[in-house]
């Protein structure tokens, strides 16, 4: 029996382990940009968009403003990921055994 508390415990402090990575990530910020800098997007670790910046110089051309956020956005996201996946490594690194991702 001691052996399944063991597990039980080691299960639990995993779980906390990924409560504060979800914290930390929510408190992180990255940037995405396009258009040398003309379009920003911020999004906190967990993806959710804080501010958007346009320069008023491509304000008025709907098309390639389009294009400029799109590009912010996926630039953005990928940052994001980026950083879920550091976050998730150094979670791993204290485990006492090997997970299969």
């Amino acid at each position: 029996m001691k052996n399944f508390n063991d597990i039980l415990k080691k299960a639990q402090e995993m779980q906390q382990k990924m409560v504060d990575m979800q914290n930390k990530l929510a408190e992180q910020e990255v940037t995405g940009a396009a258009g040398a800098g003309m379009v920003e997007v911020v999004m906190n670790g967990l993806g959710k968009v804080s501010k958007i910046k346009i320069d008023p110089s491509v304000a008025s051309d709907t098309a390639m403003l389009e294009d400029l956020l799109l590009v912010a956005f996926n630039d953005a996201h990928d940052k994001v990921d980026e950083l879920s996946q550091q976050q998730a490594e150094k979670m791993k690194q204290g485990l006492p055994f090997k997970l299969p991702f």
